[in-house]
């Protein structure tokens, strides 16, 4: 490490982490790169590769007009390690970005493991380091935090943690698919679409939704309360808020008409692609609690599933996160403890990508601290400002975390009335951040090695 300039320490190698350490080592300061695995796994995680992917191996829209898909350009040209892995890794998924889970954590493990820049060291922290031991850090253990790292962390902010729990879709083997019943098709597309379906008609609907009803989950512990992410909400949790709330949800069978009937089905399970080689398919939106034998039973009721064979099961974990708006600075730093940026799920954001971009934002501020300089925030129009905006002005005794959208971004200088269709509004506010963030975006490439 240069005596001249002191390094950074990175504490976590999930997505955020990745990307703050990509950032810092891009800019020529030294990175030390801290991660629990392999030696240990939280609950969620069974790779000992970086940047694992839980949920699901979708990173959402890959359409510029929509508020993620401009989250993605905008990080591309900030020469983003997880856009670059990603995009190398691609499988089909219609107009949505989704990866190879293995071959996209081996590439960024590959990528950050042999940079001259960054030093890896394996092994589990319980406690913040000193600001003398590590005077630059960036905190990005993710949502899956360690209880004693999440202890130490809830006792420097003076409360208690705020958490809600995530849940994990099943993922079933191709060849165990009846493609007799399954048809391939991705919504408002014409031909071929990258989505296997399976067509429920009204009676099977009902009969899957009342099993839902009535199977067994596993239960949350006594002092642990029931706070989802509306954003992924277990199924059966769904089932419960009505009997149509799937057929409007993640089974709706709008865009989609069943090519050996020529009609749309009552509701439609979707099935998508894990792998390159197209052996593994997740089931969309069935995140769930269920125990694994109910799973396995309800989910061989859906058509095209009776012989279906599962190389992973549905679970829910919980999820920490800081209350961003009472603890966070602008740049990400935690208050009271000047030189730690806070990136990630527990900064207060939702989703792959937005923890990736928190990563990103806090690698560049880490990076500039450490050559003694300053770096400007994005501008607040873009998809980057617009999630520090939320995460900067959110109501602290309301917040949750939040997935990027348009709701976030300022509003357009337009008049009121005649209201802007959807869809234009969306076009402008995606062609307004990239304009905006161009010359914010060359200024930090130009700083890199």
């Amino acid at each position: 490490m240069d005596a001249a300039q002191p390094g950074v320490t990175v504490i976590g190698a999930g997505l955020a982490g990745c990307e703050a350490a990509w950032q810092i080592a891009r800019r020529g300061v030294d990175v030390r790169l801290v991660e629990m695995k392999p030696a240990q796994r939280s609950p969620a995680h069974s790779s000992g590769d970086f940047a694992e992917l839980v949920c699901s191996n979708s990173l959402r829209s890959n359409v510029p007009t929509h508020a993620v898909g401009l989250l993605k350009e905008e990080m591309r040209r900030l020469g983003s390690l997880v856009m670059a892995a990603a995009d190398e890794t691609a499988v089909p998924a219609g107009r949505a970005l989704a990866v190879d889970r293995e071959a996209f954590s081996r590439r960024i493990t590959d990528a950050l493991e042999s940079h001259p820049r960054v030093t890896l060291e394996r092994g589990r922290v319980d406690r913040l380091p000193d600001p003398a031991e590590a005077p630059l850090l960036v905190l990005a253990t993710g949502p899956l935090t360690a209880d004693e790292l999440a202890r130490d962390l809830q006792e420097r902010v003076g409360e208690e943690s705020l958490y809600f729990y995530d849940a994990i879709s099943p993922i079933v083997y191709a060849d165990s698919i009846d493609h007799g019943v399954a048809f391939r098709a991705s919504r408002w597309e014409d031909g071929e679409g990258d989505y296997l379906n399976l067509p429920l008609d009204e009676p099977a609907y009902r009969a899957f939704v009342a099993g839902l009803l009535a199977a067994d989950t596993v239960p949350l512990h006594d002092f642990e309360a029931a706070l989802y992410f509306e954003g992924c909400l277990p199924i059966e949790e769904m089932a419960r808020r009505g009997p149509d709330t799937l057929a409007y949800g993640p089974l709706k069978p709008v865009g989609l008409r069943d090519p050996r009937t020529g009609r749309r089905p009552f509701a439609v399970a979707q099935l998508r692609q894990e792998d390159k080689r197209g052996v593994l398919y997740n089931l969309v939106g069935f995140q769930t609690k269920l125990r694994i034998g109910e799973q396995r039973r309800l989910l061989r009721t859906l058509p095209g599933l009776a012989e279906a064979v599962f190389a992973r099961f549905g679970s829910v974990h919980r999820n920490t996160y800081l209350c961003a708006p009472r603890h966070l600075a602008p740049d990400l730093q935690l208050r009271g403890r000047p030189g730690l940026w806070v990136a990630g799920q527990m900064a207060g954001v939702e989703g792959y990508v937005e923890s990736a971009a928190l990563g990103g934002l806090a690698g560049l501020q880490a990076a500039a601290a450490a050559r003694g300089a300053s770096s400007p925030l994005p501008p607040e129009v873009s998809a980057h400002g617009a999630l520090l905006r939320h995460l900067r002005e959110a109501d602290p005794d309301r917040f949750q975390p939040m997935s990027v959208s348009y709701g976030l971004f300022p509003g357009l200088d337009v008049p009121a009335r005649p209201k802007l269709p959807k869809r234009e509004k969306h076009r402008r506010l995606s062609e307004r951040a990239l304009q905006s963030l161009a010359p914010w975006a060359a200024a930090r490439e130009a700083e890199a090695a």
